[in-house]
């Protein structure tokens, strides 16, 4: 972050999220009062535990505590993001095609150009992901999901030669009460994104 805000929130004013629906509520409580019960089998795991895809994996792409680093690579047809953790590639068809209709963890990307600025609309969650870090956990139990209706848009604008503006907007009607936007400052870093070698077999799972 290049500037001293206390919320990347920008809409709502006052940077904070829109309430939960009353769906959305009724889940977060069901999970929390599981608290102190045995998992029954893996997928009762967050899927922070279980190697796959967080918040840094978008979209929309939010920092975590650690390996928020991406590598975008863009070619005439295809915009690819590779994200640190948990090591996931996002491939965004430029060409114009329609959404693909096959709902996947970080939804189905497509992009275009408004001027300089990328555009991506991602829609097709799977609703498996916990998110954003708000109520996402409790503990190692995930304990709201992202609605498979959610729409993303983000917009990629490069200030200078070392600076990105991204800015998106959650269109979750199955969790907030209205849709909320927010922004981000990334910088380029010279170095390389190294391997975020984790994946869904390993210790902490079994542990």
């Amino acid at each position: 972050m290049t500037n001293k805000r206390t919320s990347m929130i920008t809409d709502p004013k006052d940077g904070k999220l829109p309430p939960l629906t009353p769906e959305a509520k009724q889940y977060v409580e069901s999970v929390r009062n599981s608290r102190g019960k045995f998992f029954a089998n893996p997928e009762e795991l967050s899927s922070f535990v279980r190697c796959l895809p967080v918040s840094t994996s978008g979209p929309p792409m939010l920092p975590s505590a650690y390996n928020n680093n991406y590598q975008i690579v863009q070619t005439p047809d295809y915009v690819a993001i590779a994200t640190e953790m948990m090591h996931d590639v996002r491939i965004i068809p430029m060409d114009g095609r329609p959404h693909a209709g096959i709902p996947q963890w970080t939804g189905d990307s497509i992009g275009r150009w408004d001027g300089d600025t990328l555009v991506v609309e991602t829609t097709n969650f799977n609703g498996k992901r916990g998110y954003f870090g708000t109520v996402a956990r409790d503990g190692d139990r995930d304990i709201a999901r992202r609605d498979s209706k959610m729409m993303v848009t983000e917009r990629f604008t490069r200030s200078d030669k070392d600076t990105l503006l991204y800015q998106f907007t959650v269109n979750d009607p199955g969790t907030y009460t209205r849709p909320w936007s927010g922004e981000i400052t990334m910088r380029a870093s010279k170095f390389p994104v190294y391997e975020y070698a984790c994946h869904e077999a390993n210790y902490a799972l079994e542990n």
